[in-house]
């Protein structure tokens, strides 16, 4: 009897200047147990170390580009193009895997649950410092059955827990700079027919600072995202307070 075919991984961490943290994304990627990965790296024309670490590792890259884009999501779309695994995950720069045997694990929980591949595969994110100590679990918990309509409450599940079958995937909207992957993750949600939740912490973040001005435009274009798919009605009675927050604080 044949054994089922296993799923192939397309890993893809997006990079510029990001040497002082990248090596531990390499190598937590580099170590996974489970052998069929394709990891690609999207460089934006680093100046600092970063090619040289990634020259380093290069034996276990599938493909480097190392070129100027147009911001984040535009290198995200590069990667996309790049892609020919059966999922596709986008691991920032000082983010890891959970643990060596992550990838693994997520293959052992889908076997079983159906003749095909889930279209969509989450899980939970755990915090960590600059050290890779925990620190705490990801304030927004993914919910046991998740739909596009959960995000009514937030972005559930982070980006990088959030494993798309190459099958359904598009490009993101570069309209939105700072918020693509919240539009990104609804429209696959909407497209999926099967989302498979893992059960699992898939992520291990790293807690960074985000300035004021970019985090009050990144929930502008969330609330704009918000009303796009779910109605102004719908998201005025979600976010309320999140609203007077958004009109009434100063900028700083």
């Amino acid at each position: 009897m044949n054994s089922p075919r296993q799923p192939r991984f397309s890993i893809v961490t997006v990079t510029y200047n990001a040497g002082n943290v990248l090596e531990s994304t390499l190598l937590s990627v580099i170590r996974q147990t489970y052998p069929y990965i394709e990891y690609i790296i999207i460089d934006g024309g680093s100046t600092d170390g970063t090619l040289n670490i990634i020259d380093t590792y290069k034996a276990s890259l599938a493909c480097v580009i190392s070129e100027p884009d147009k911001g984040l999501y535009d290198a995200m779309n590069k990667g996309i193009r790049e892609a020919t695994g059966d999922y596709i995950c986008f691991l920032n720069a000082g983010d890891t895997f959970h643990t060596n045997h992550t990838l693994q694990q997520i293959v052992d929980s889908i076997r079983g649950s159906s003749g095909q591949f889930p279209d969509i595969l989450y899980g939970e994110t755990a915090i960590v410092d600059s050290k890779r100590n925990f620190l705490y679990m990801r304030g927004l918990s993914a919910p046991e059955t998740l739909t596009w309509k959960s995000f009514k409450q937030g972005m559930l599940v982070c980006h990088q827990a959030f494993f798309v079958n190459t099958g359904l995937v598009e490009s993101y909207d570069l309209q939105y700079r700072f918020s693509s992957d919240f539009d990104w993750c609804i429209r696959m949600l909407k497209k999926a027919k099967h989302i498979h939740n893992t059960h699992l912490i898939l992520i291990d973040y790293l807690k960074e600072g985000m300035t004021t001005q970019n985090h009050k435009a990144s929930l502008k274009e969330r609330f704009r995202i918000m009303v796009k798919y779910y109605g102004w009605t719908s998201t005025i009675l979600h976010h309320a307070w999140f609203i007077v927050r958004l009109l009434f604080k100063p900028e700083k």
